[in-house]
Parts: structure tokens; sequence; C-alpha cells
């Protein structure tokens, strides 16, 4: 089954969604986000994705008490990105309650670095973050164009330890066209036993189940269910038929 990975991104602690990562296209669903990750547990959900999107435009950790209200008032197993770029970053989002922690930017521009924390952590605990767009990694809070391929990016990585990445499509991104199957599909061909984490345009269960069947792991969305396209209780009863 594949797994279904809500995600809360956070501007100002509070609930916002941003449309192809442009800070000026944002809409504020919940002035608090512990209300929306309490209603995802509710309906059996058991993983979240927190962006820290304030942090991603500063280039460190701002939000980290949002993440630890989510952590400790919740039972959700939480991955947390957005502006992680030093070891103090590291320390404070795993102990505010993060269990895993997405890093781009920083294995882009300090690769030395992000190979640092997964020797210290872990590769359970470090998930990276590949951003795409024309099949090209961008950085910065999608901010800036790298160049970088994503094939060889992520197959570097994996020759390094990592097996969990989460791809994100920035040109569906907030935009309910539908999720980038052919991408995902690809990179699967290229590296079967990747866990691999599509992101970005999820806009239907439709969309769900064609990633399920065209054998992606893992799924992260938020729009879709914030404008009611996919409704919880749809949720629910995927997760208890599967």
């Amino acid at each position: 089954m594949i797994e279904i990975i809500p995600a809360i991104d956070i501007i100002d602690g509070k609930c916002v969604r941003l449309s192809q990562g442009d800070y000026e296209r944002k809409t504020i669903y919940n002035e608090d986000p512990l209300e929306v990750a309490r209603m995802f547990e509710d309906h059996g959900i058991r993983r979240l994705h927190v962006v820290d999107l304030d942090g991603a435009k500063a280039h460190h950790i701002i939000n980290y008490k949002t993440l630890e209200r989510l952590a400790t008032k919740t039972q959700l197993i939480i991955d947390f990105g957005g502006g992680l770029k030093s070891d103090d970053d590291l320390r404070i989002a795993f102990e505010c309650g993060a269990k895993m922690i997405t890093g781009g930017s920083i294995a882009v521009k300090q690769p030395e670095i992000f190979l640092s924390w997964i020797e210290k952590y872990g590769s359970e605990h470090i998930i990276l973050g590949a951003d795409v767009k024309n099949k090209k990694i961008s950085v910065g809070g999608w901010l800036e164009d790298t160049g970088e391929e994503l094939l060889p990016f992520v197959r570097n990585y994996k020759g390094k330890g990592i097996d969990k990445v989460i791809c994100t499509d920035i040109s569906r991104d907030g935009m309910l066209t539908g999720p980038s199957i052919g991408l995902y599909t690809e990179i699967l061909e290229d590296m079967e036993d990747l866990y691999l984490i599509a992101s970005g345009g999820v806009s239907s269960m439709q969309d769900i189940e064609r990633l399920q069947e065209a054998g992606i792991p893992a799924v992260i969305f938020g729009k879709a269910i914030y404008e009611g396209k996919i409704s919880l209780n749809d949720l629910t009863k995927f997760i208890v038929n599967a």
C-alpha cells in the first residue's frame, strides 16, 4: 500500500500552502497547525510532512516551537524540513520531536555537511529532498535553479547511504493538476529499491490510486485536502481497505 503523508507548510506559525513555491501566492488554511494535525490523526493518518517555509527563506530553522507542539500533542511520525543548514538546526529539529528531517538545499550546496548527518543520525532519519523543475534540481525554497540533473543527483546520494527521497515537481506543486507519474516511474526504473515519496500536483483520490498502481511507495499532498478535493473520510476508507 502507498504510504499517505499529508503536508503542513508553516509561515508565521500558521498552516499555509503556496502555488509553485511562490511566497506571493500564499493561502492561509488554518491559524493553528495543531488543529489540522489532530484532524489528520483522528482519521487514521500516522505520518506528517512539515515544512518550515520561513526557515527555507531565512536559511535556518524558525518554526521549531510549532514542530514541538505537533510532536508532543499528537502521536504522528513527523518528518521536518525547511531551512535546515547547520548541525544546530538539526539538533533543534530532533529535540523538538522530528523523527526524520529532509535536506534539499544543503545536499546541493554543502554536501559534506549533509553526508555527516547521514553518518551521525543514520539514513533512517535523513531524507533527501529533490525539488525538481524540468528534471533539474532547485533549492532555496525553490527560488534558485541549480542546473543539476535529477537522476545523477539522487543516484549519487543513494550510493552514499540515502534510501528515502522526496521528489517534488515544482511545476505541479499546489496546482492540483495531477502528479508527475512518468517522472516518478523513471526514477524507480533507474533505482528500483529507492523509497520514493512523490510530491506535487495530487488533486484527487484517483491520483493517489494511480500512484499506487504505478508502484510509488509514498505520497505527500496538502492542497487537495485543504480545498476539499480529497476528503478525510475518503482517506480513512483508503487506509482501512488497503
